[in-house]
């Protein structure tokens, strides 16, 4: 290594000194300079550290070198400069400035409107973007308005939505506390604006991904459906609760829904395939592939740590509520991503996994958070400023090691939804959940008719809070 590496190095283990003498913060060294925290811990967790130019290790001769480096960068340009192939490779790595904003967005607490949209293109290769409501949030700001799953709005703001060279979403208006709707009709797929306008608010909300739980009798099976939004920590008890449902109703089939669910932690996904099943306590659900230098500090330290293994108990310690199934249908769209895949890839060398709707995003990649910190956990933090990286770090892989998934995982039964005809969501007349209803009633003997006009998915209203299709580790291996 040159110099400037080994200078760092040993800046690291004079923090462990110091941490170990005292907890206060005044008896712990912390780097430098923002954009130095930023570049050591990118240079040692990055998955792809070795193919980001500016983050070799041979990278800088002199300690000059680098910290003359760093001022050519705000925090925000530098990690953005640092990433490998930003918005091609690197789709999901991000930085906050205000790491309780980060914190809270991965428990799904932000502030919200209650409307959870779904933006498509109006015709291929256009920029002209529609958007349509996919569900609204209980005693939400839209629960008390005039809107409903199935409306399509065509501006906000009376600015028409777009979408740039880039593919991002404009106008900015949906990221403001509160804007107004411009409302369309869906006629024979084509969206035409009907003058109508509604005025919504954010307000902080935190979101219960347990959105529906219920029971469907199918001839002589019983089939519960889970629709499934978020794999946030916090609510892993009312995860646990409906599967005590699920125990209770004698349940022999089971539908989750996970079409608009993007994603979150992996060991809440863990401890959901464990919900599933239980027969497979202790085995290997998941395995996590980091980049090599990390790779060689965890196998030499505690190879273990790098897998995740189906459990009988939450994180508090309380049993897990298993059905012991050894089939499952998973209803999927283009927002299903990252642990929503990791679920349906880790599970299949297990059991039997029927996918129904569209190919999901292609995710297979996660996360940690990073903080200034000797440990870069959230302990003796630098008190001179909030920001947290939350880079990519690691790809995920099944028990055989499989995860080549970045195009998006294919459904068995292809069906996209007509914005013309949404349904209302754990009805068995809302299309896709009637299709593996009839898919399981018939044993996979269906006549599919299908005349949906499919239009190019844009985004949705998860990606906008910029934990874009999060999957995350929340208690890494020691970040030493």
């Amino acid at each position: 290594m040159k110099k400037v590496l080994k200078s760092i190095l040993l800046t690291i283990c004079f923090l462990f000194i110091f941490q170990s003498c005292s907890d206060d913060y005044d008896d712990v060294l912390h780097y430098r300079n923002t954009n130095e925290f930023i570049w050591t811990g990118l240079n040692q967790y990055y998955y792809w550290q070795k193919k980001s130019p500016d983050l070799v290790d041979n990278r800088f001769a002199t300690d000059a070198d680098f910290q003359n480096f760093l001022t050519n960068y705000t925090p925000e340009s530098l990690f953005r400069h640092l990433r490998y192939e930003p918005g091609n490779i690197d789709k999901y790595s991000v930085i906050f400035s205000d790491y309780n904003v980060l914190e809270s967005a991965l428990q799904g607490t932000s502030k919200n409107s209650g409307a959870d949209f779904g933006f498509k293109r109006k015709t291929p290769g256009s920029t002209e973007v529609f958007g349509f409501v996919r569900y609204i949030l209980p005693n939400s700001d839209a629960s008390t308005k005039s809107i409903q799953r199935g409306d399509i709005f065509y501006a906000v703001n009376g600015v028409p939505l777009t979408v740039d060279s880039d593919g991002f979403l404009n106008p900015s208006g949906l990221s403001d506390d509160t804007f107004t709707l411009d409302m369309a009709d869906y006629d024979n797929g084509n969206i035409t604006p009907n003058g109508n306008t509604i005025t919504l608010t954010k307000t902080p909300y935190s979101e219960n991904p347990v959105l529906i739980k219920n029971v469907h009798q199918v001839g002589s099976k019983k089939v519960g459906y889970l629709m499934y939004n978020g794999f946030y920590s916090s609510y892993e008890g009312e995860l646990n609760n409906a599967f005590a449902y699920f125990q209770g109703e004698g349940i022999t089939h089971l539908v989750l829904d996970l079409r608009y669910n993007s994603g979150g932690s992996v060991n809440v996904a863990t401890n959901l395939a464990s919900m599933i099943t239980g027969q497979f306590n202790g085995q290997i659900f998941a395995k996590q592939e980091w980049n090599e230098k990390r790779m060689s500090y965890f196998n030499s330290v505690n190879p273990d740590a790098l897998l995740n293994k189906f459990t009988n108990t939450l994180s508090n310690g309380s049993g897990i509520n298993s059905l012991n199934l050894t089939k499952i249908y998973v209803l999927t769209t283009k927002s299903t991503a990252s642990a929503s895949e990791l679920i349906i890839n880790s599970l299949k060398p297990y059991i039997d996994v029927t996918q129904i709707g569209d190919v999901t995003t292609g995710k297979n990649v996660g996360s940690i958070t990073i903080y200034d910190s000797p440990t870069f956990r959230k302990e003796n933090l630098n008190p001179n400023h909030k920001y947290a990286m939350q880079p990519i770090v690691l790809k995920i892989l099944n028990k055989n090691g499989i995860g080549e998934y970045s195009s998006g995982i294919l459904p068995n039964v292809t069906f996209t939804e007509n914005y013309g005809n949404l349904g209302i969501l754990g009805e068995n007349t809302e299309p896709l959940l009637n299709l593996a209803l009839n898919h399981i009633n018939t044993n996979g003997r269906i006549n599919l008719n299908s005349n949906t006009k499919v239009f190019e998915h844009v985004t949705d209203s998860k990606n906008l809070d910029r934990i874009e299709k999060g999957m995350y580790i929340e208690n890494p291996p020691s970040l030493k």
